[in-house]
């Protein structure tokens, strides 16, 4: 058994031992918690593991874009999400004299139904998602536990974890997902090695409870000055955060400190008299990712399996996005419906999505953290030769590059609140009419559990799927359960699509 270094750990038979489960999933942070209320949507039995007996009660991210807001109302907590958060109104750039280097123009009513970004306090999205969890009766979560073993065979994992006392407890599954965060004790288990690309900068970090509501226009701004770098969100009702960068010669020492948090928050207007301080303290950013998100029957997802620096704020929604990628996954093949070899897929396009995103943090953080005046100035220059300052939309989801699709596929379509609509799972939108959905082709469906929905050519409503199709000449589009599109077949195609995807999911199932 794969233990902690000085770890007590009882043979399962001494210990407290617990039915098995489909999935154990450790941590109860946002990723944990979507993956948990992903799962038991689909039935499945998962217990939860958290080292900590409360949520915890300051807040790490500050936002989620339109895409993971999708993805949290698929974890059930859409309807909640309004009571915890705020539309951002926009992000902007200011260079060194003030002027506008990114103008971002958010909308409340984004392209995936939500709006473009969303502010928010996370310890009331972990209380959100906690509730809705705690009302699966499928799922089990233990709190107060840390998990110190982790044993694999060729049928299930078992968690050995120990409670406050020193007791040990024995949990068992088929599966088992590390979402433990930064510090991961299963990453370590599973001697999983991260790349390090070495980009890291510390930052002294305020969150404050603002007195009277106040208007920031734009709701975040990164003020580009060499004299000090400074990041300023929206962090959910009331609340704001600041951000300021370590310069060369400060220590961490020099800033973690009250007054010094005080003295920095002043010129925006932020005093003890208009404001409560709720946290300073310095941090280190960091830019790695796990080099194998599967080892068996042990999986990584959120920050166990990577961490980047806040430029683009993708931290937590990358986390979702894992839960997304492998709830539905982990339902196939625990359904016998697909091959494990499945799960590899998950590696394959979390990892290398991910990366593209630590990647996209750190060339916006080079930009960023400068602080040599004069190369501040011609990095002003260049961006305003090259049509910076121009407003823009935020840019679309990024789709997956490789992995479970056709090749060019892998987009996520826009469709405004057309997944209220309908179930969730796979999805066929199609142009041909009903009558031409053979025996053969609702048999694949059905195995599948797919929801078949026909659009007319001719529709003037258009929910995003038509001119997805129009586009690309197309009359079907088979879209993943995350969302994502597996591809697209032109008319009298459709079986060929469905039987491909089959081919993939189980490679050796019986022919019809």
């Amino acid at each position: 058994m794969a233990k902690r270094p000085g770890a007590s750990v009882g043979s399962p038979d001494m210990a407290s031992l617990t039915p098995r489960a489909d999935v154990l999933v450790v941590g109860c942070g946002p990723s944990g918690a979507v993956l948990a209320s992903l799962l038991a949507r689909r039935n499945r039995r998962v217990i939860v593991l958290e080292r900590h007996r409360e949520v915890f009660g300051l807040p790490r991210a500050t936002s989620f874009d339109g895409e993971t807001a999708r993805l949290l109302a698929a974890a059930g907590i859409g309807a909640g999400l309004p009571g915890i958060s705020v539309p951002a109104t926009g992000y902007q750039w200011h260079g060194a004299d003030g002027q506008v280097l990114l103008d971002i123009a958010f909308s409340d009513t984004g392209r995936y139904g939500w709006p473009d970004a969303n502010t928010m306090h996370q310890p009331a999205l972990e209380r959100l998602l906690g509730a809705a969890v705690a009302a699966e009766p499928t799922v089990e979560v233990r709190r107060g536990l840390t998990v110190v073993g982790v044993d694999q065979t060729d049928g299930d994992v078992t968690a050995t974890a120990e409670d406050e006392t020193g007791a040990t407890h024995t949990f068992r599954a088929g599966w088992l997902v590390g979402c433990d965060g930064a510090n991961s004790v299963v990453r370590e288990l599973a001697a999983v090695p991260m790349t390090d690309l070495g980009f890291s900068f510390e930052w002294l970090l305020c969150d404050v409870l603002l007195h009277e509501t106040r208007e920031f226009a734009p709701t975040n701004l990164q003020l580009c000055d060499p004299a000090r770098p400074t990041t300023l969100v929206g962090s959910g009702p009331d609340r704001r955060r600041w951000e300021f960068m370590c310069l060369p010669g400060e220590s961490a020492a020099d800033m973690d400190s009250a007054e010094t948090a005080w003295r920095l928050l002043a010129p925006h207007g932020v005093t003890p008299q208009t404001a409560k301080l709720l946290r300073s303290g310095v941090y280190r950013s960091h830019a790695r990712w796990a080099q194998q998100w599967r080892q068996g029957r042990v999986l990584l997802a959120g920050d166990a399996a990577h961490l980047m620096p806040p430029f683009a704020g993708q931290g937590m929604c990358s986390g979702i996005r894992d839960a997304s990628n492998l709830a539905w996954k982990l339902d196939l093949v625990l359904g016998g419906r697909a091959d494990e070899r499945l799960l590899d897929t998950y590696t394959l396009e979390r990892r290398s999505h991910t990366k593209a995103a630590v990647l996209a943090s750190v060339k916006l953080g080079r930009v960023i953290c400068v602080t040599d005046p004069a190369a501040a100035a011609d990095r002003d220059a260049a961006i305003l030769a090259n049509g910076g300052g121009r407003r823009t939309p935020p840019p679309e989801a990024t789709a997956l590059a490789t992995g479970l699709l056709r090749p060019g596929a892998g987009d996520v379509i826009g469709t405004g609140r057309f997944d209220d609509l309908i179930p969730a799972g796979f999805l066929l939108i199609t142009t041909e009419e009903p009558g031409t959905v053979s025996e053969t082709r609702r048999t694949l469906l059905s195995r599948l559990g797919a929801t078949v929905v026909h659009i007319g050519a001719d529709e003037q409503t258009d929910s995003g799927y038509l001119g997805y199709l129009r586009d690309r000449g197309a009359a079907s589009v088979l879209v993943r359960p995350d969302y994502h599109v597996y591809g697209t077949a032109p008319a009298g195609a459709m079986t060929a699509l469905l039987e491909e995807l089959l081919d993939r999911l189980a490679p050796h199932r019986p022919s019809d």
